[in-house]
């Protein structure tokens, strides 16, 4: 009976003036029942009052936000950051269509913008080096006769600062940008891919290691020969240290004598060279199978080195979407299979293995045992574009305030910078690197 007492007036008690009403009705009605189940009714009765009024107040700041597409995870996005080399061509006179966005008005003057920003490396939050693909001209793609543009510093607004003009003359596509962190005198080390430039000079595919400041070539491991094409490449036998299969990326040892690079793109090995540029080793094997995944230690298009504290090396194996793992000596622990366009490895001081994927356009945080943790990120070129987005993201860096640098290769490139919010999840920042 109490029950269905409680139904028939529960349509009655609703929010609003009408709602006294009802509480009067129900308590006469419940009047001659025992005290308990009075109580238990004003229990009922002072919740149902404390929803109405809760659901009558208006919302105050700051509770029940609304709206939001989380596209930079726990990071702020620095508006634009990344802005035009002093000889870049004033984007109001660019011509209205191309790619890269448009200008205010038609033209047939040559639009000179970025070419790809193919990694960085954060030597303090306000000194960043960048490495990009010189000059495109925006509406045929160009590279720009005589160019420069291929190595600068920016600071903690993205200005440029200083340009290594002087070194020019061995870049047409600089691959990576690193800095060693167990130097005391933080040397700087760029990998160059090669190739012919638009004058037809040949830049040859090398690794350079240079003085901090930029201004002193310590050394360079430079391929003999002009770059090969990949079949030409991946056809030759009894390699050399220095026969380089388009060079990707490398990352140092914690006894700050050696370091590994993934050679590469045409070639299927990791070497290990001193920090004095002598070779010692190198394991693995070209997988000239195009169906995706391949044997353990072959690989087909290596993008992503990193080492983790125990000293396991993980590899991008990046047309086979995997990650391949090895023991500090080279042999082979497993495979993360399924890993789409792994780009870039980052092992971060929190232990988290990050990886760059550049189809996805996200960055993917994974455990040393290879599993998926989170990831943030997306393409960022859509209808004009938004502070943070990636376009094909190439390389990632920290710097020592825990602000993250991602280049985007994807023409006109750009570096984004993001800075973690004030409530951030420390689970979702990437740390700085250990050593």
């Amino acid at each position: 009976m109490i029950a269905r007492v409680l139904a028939k007036e529960a349509i009655i008690f609703h929010c609003d003036t009408s709602s006294i009403a009802g509480v009067d009705r129900l308590r006469k009605k419940l009047g001659g029942i025992m005290g308990v189940v009075r109580m238990g009714l004003a229990l009922v009765l002072a919740a149902g009052l404390a929803a109405c009024s809760a659901e009558s107040q208006p919302q105050t700041a700051g509770q029940g936000v609304k709206g939001g597409s989380d596209e930079t995870g726990d990071y702020v996005a620095a508006v634009e950051f990344w802005k035009p080399a002093p000889d870049h061509t004033d984007p109001a006179a660019c011509p209205s269509g191309g790619r890269g966005g448009g200008g205010r008005q038609a033209s047939t003057t040559e639009c000179w913008v970025w070419g790809e920003v193919s990694g960085m490396a954060a030597d303090t939050p306000d000194r960043i080096i960048v490495a990009v693909w010189g000059d495109r001209e925006r509406t045929s793609g160009e590279q720009r006769l005589g160019g420069s543009n291929y190595l600068m510093e920016v600071d903690g607004n993205g200005d440029i600062i200083k340009r290594w003009t002087q070194w020019d003359s061995l870049f047409n596509t600089p691959h990576q940008v690193y800095i060693n962190p167990y130097d005391p005198e933080r040397a700087i080390y760029v990998i160059e891919r090669g190739g012919q430039r638009p004058s037809g000079v040949d830049i040859h595919e090398a690794v350079y290691k240079f003085s901090n400041d930029g201004e002193t070539l310590i050394w360079g491991l430079r391929d003999p020969q002009p770059k090969l094409g990949r079949d030409e490449q991946r056809a030759m036998t009894d390699l050399g240290p220095t026969d380089f299969g388009n060079p990707s990326v490398l990352t140092f040892l914690s006894d700050g004598e050696h370091f590994l690079l993934a050679d590469g793109y045409d070639n299927g090995r990791v070497q290990t060279w001193t920090v004095d540029g002598e070779w010692v080793s190198e394991f693995g094997e070209v997988d000239n199978d195009p169906a995706i995944g391949g044997p353990p230690g072959a690989f087909d298009l290596m993008h992503g080195i990193a080492v983790d504290r125990a000293g396991r090396i993980y590899v991008g194996d990046r047309r086979n979407n995997r990650i391949q793992v090895f023991t500090p000596e080279g042999e082979f622990v497993e495979e993360w299979p399924g890993v789409i366009d792994p780009v870039g490895i980052f092992v971060d001081g929190s232990d988290a293995v990050w990886v760059v994927s550049a189809a996805l356009n996200r960055l993917i945080k994974y455990n040393t045992q290879g599993q998926l943790l989170y990831h943030f990120g997306t393409y960022g070129r859509t209808s004009g574009g938004f502070p943070g987005g990636f376009a094909r993201p190439h390389q990632v860096d920290v710097d020592q305030d825990g602000n993250v640098y991602v280049a985007s290769w994807d023409w006109p490139g750009h570096l984004s910078r993001f800075t973690p919010k004030p409530d951030a999840d420390p689970d979702k920042l990437i740390a700085r690197p250990f050593g």
